[in-house]
């Protein structure tokens, strides 16, 4: 069984009930989350072995986040203990025309106050066959691109396959910043994950005759953000999820998956997504197009596979994709009628 191993920040994840707004809730659902967590967890549910490396307090609240993980069968073995404090996002969901809130309260968490000294990578990679983190991780300090460099030097000398998605977060580095560090950081990556905005404000690389906030992709576009990307950092694959926002509650979700090697382009089908909860749903993506390469699928079965378990998170309460790899094949098969099972 292929062991993958992902490395970022878990954090609180604190949400009014229903779709109520941040200043008329009197009361907050309580769970966990965050980008590379969310991955683990997918690829734990398709019964991989996905291992989950972050730092934490050793307080109740920092077990609590050790506990979600196990609760999916994610291996918390190289999780430091450590800190003061567990990263918290305030998450207001959007509905219709009003779109959702983030706010960020992940100053000084344990992980944001990590060193490279508090990571093992070569025992963390013993039989490691694949490595993801994401480019919100490096994004918490100077300190974590350091430990992220580390993390990705380790992993290339053990011949272990890495993957990023790009997921470039303005609220926490400088579009100069991100570009820096990720530009240094994709020198060792394989697999880029990226979005219809990742690839312009990390590196200035932008589609054609392509308008998000209209809902306008030019899938010739995207081939072409996709080539421009590989030929720079020499990746083998580029994925990019293709978002059509209507509104908040209902979107068009596709994607496109490139092979710089064969110069395949392979486009998903789109689903049109009424949309429970958003939030997770480009680290489905990744999750189901890791599953999708380590087992060997055909690009275009692979990002049929990505697309169609990011399409199910979308219908998930939380960060967590709770979906099974049989209810995964059967959408990415055709069977979207979503009649009961009994």
């Amino acid at each position: 069984m292929p062991k993958i191993v992902t490395f970022g920040e878990i954090m609180v994840r604190l949400q009014p009930y229903n779709y109520e707004r941040f200043v008329q809730a009197d009361h907050l659902e309580f769970s966990f989350g965050g980008g590379e967590a969310n991955v683990a967890v997918s690829l734990a549910n398709y019964g991989m072995d996905a291992a989950y490396v972050t730092k934490l307090p050793a307080h109740a609240i920092g077990q609590c986040a050790v506990n979600s993980l196990r609760r999916y069968g994610v291996d918390t073995s190289m999780i430091v203990r450590g800190g003061d404090r567990v990263g918290i996002y305030f998450n207001e969901k959007g509905a219709s025309q009003r779109g959702s809130v983030c706010i960020y309260d992940r100053a000084h968490s344990a992980i944001a106050e990590a060193t490279t000294a508090d990571f093992d990578w070569d025992k963390i990679f013993e039989g490691a066959d694949w490595f993801h983190f994401t480019g919100i991780t490096p994004a918490l300090g100077p300190n974590v691109v350091e430990i992220c460099r580390a993390a990705c030097r380790a992993a290339k000398a053990k011949g272990v396959k890495i993957s990023c998605d790009l997921n470039y977060r303005g609220k926490l580095w400088t579009r100069q910043q991100a570009r820096e560090a990720m530009t240094d950081l994709c020198q060792y990556v394989n697999v880029c994950i990226s979005n219809e905005e990742d690839a312009k404000d990390v590196f200035g690389i932008e589609a054609e005759a392509t308008d998000i906030t209209a809902g306008e992709l030019n899938c010739e576009g995207y081939k072409s953000v996709a080539k421009q990307l590989a030929d720079k950092f020499g990746f083998e694959k580029v994925a990019i999820t293709l978002r059509e926002s209507h509104s908040a509650s209902d979107n068009g979700w596709s994607a496109m998956l490139y092979d710089a090697k064969s110069g395949e382009t392979c486009f998903s089908r789109k689903y049109e997504l009424h949309i429970v909860d958003r939030v997770g749903g480009g680290d489905s993506f990744g999750g189901g197009l890791i599953y999708s390469l380590l087992v060997g699928k055909t690009t275009q079965e692979a990002v049929d596979f990505a697309v169609a378990a990011s399409a199910l998170k979308h219908t998930v309460e939380g960060d967590y994709n709770m979906v099974t790899l049989a209810e995964v094949e059967k959408l990415a098969g055709g069977d979207g009628s979503g009649r009961i099972q009994r």
